[in-house]
């Protein structure tokens, strides 16, 4: 007896595991790569001080 209860409750608690892993996929929203100019360095000196420099994109 003991040992059925065990596994049946392992088992759902498999289920459960399961289950929360397949919505918590569903929830992550995609990352936009160089959103809010974050791919793009600023020269801080020289004469190109205040420019942006594009890097390549993948």
């Amino acid at each position: 007896m003991r040992d059925v209860k065990l596994l049946m409750s392992y088992a759902s608690k498999q289920a459960k595991k399961i289950k929360n892993m397949e919505l918590f996929k569903n929830l992550k929203k995609e990352v936009v790569s160089g959103a809010h100019g974050t791919m793009d360095y600023v020269f801080k000196k020289g004469k190109n001080s205040g420019k942006t420099h594009k890097t390549k994109e993948k």
